[in-house]
């Protein structure tokens, strides 16, 4: 294992007072499995725990910062900010994966660069975090990853909302055809494939680009409303 782990300490802004905790929640099972040694424990449940703390503290935010707002729009926003690809940017941003103890077959099909082995990893750090240091601890660190999150929404002119939900219903309010979803081409390696994906509606045809098609799908309809002009 990693001799030190301070740097990465650093980087997430949070000392451990147990590194037991730290390790744990950096041990893949493909790691703990190849490793045969009953006393070294994955990351798996940490990853259930985290996932709690998340969904709590993140819920706590939305409600404190949109008072007014009912609980389908802000379950909305929430689902966003803690999706897979959205806290597999909070690992990469933090080079997570760099530290990751894994297995030597995960580590060949590219198991670092991975969004929900990624995912998994960042929730497994917020367990570690709140066991090691109490749910301030975890609060602090979650607030400081989704921060700028918050306030591009907040920033909007409308809600956050689900954008292929609002190009089907704008689609619908014009008298203009269902939207068309089409994924046109898939580049990069099998671990790290991207999505291209085409939405026509009408005449108009914009694409999105993402780590899965939904996502990709997602990105197209948001273009297609940008591009919608408000008397087209």
């Amino acid at each position: 294992m990693h001799a030190d782990l301070s740097e990465f300490e650093s980087r997430i802004g949070y000392s451990f007072q147990s590194q037991d905790f730290l390790k744990r929640a950096l041990t893949h099972k493909s790691y703990s499995h190849e490793a045969k040694n009953d006393s070294m424990r994955d990351n798996e449940t940490f990853e259930f725990l985290g996932d709690s703390v998340l969904g709590f503290v993140i819920g706590d935010l939305l409600f404190r910062r949109f008072p007014d707002l009912d609980e389908g729009a802000l379950s909305k926003m929430k689902a966003f900010l803690v999706s897979s690809t959205s806290l597999a940017a909070k690992a990469r941003s933090y080079g997570m994966g760099d530290v990751l103890f894994l297995g030597v077959g995960e580590e060949k099909s590219g198991g670092r660069k991975k969004d929900s082995l990624l995912a998994n990893l960042f929730e497994a750090m917020l367990a570690a975090v709140f066991l090691d240091g109490g749910i301030e601890a975890a609060r602090s660190l979650i607030e400081r990853c989704f921060t700028p999150d918050l306030e591009a929404i907040d920033s909007q002119d409308l809600l956050f909302q689900d954008y292929k939900t609002a190009l089907q219903e704008l689609a619908q309010g014009r008298g203009l055809p269902l939207p068309e979803y089409n994924v046109v081409d898939e580049v990069g390696p099998d671990h790290d494939k991207r999505f291209i994906v085409e939405v026509k509606v009408g005449s108009l045809a914009t694409r999105g680009e993402g780590s899965s098609k939904k996502e990709a799908q997602q990105q197209a309809a948001r273009h297609a409303l940008r591009d919608f002009s408000p008397d087209a």
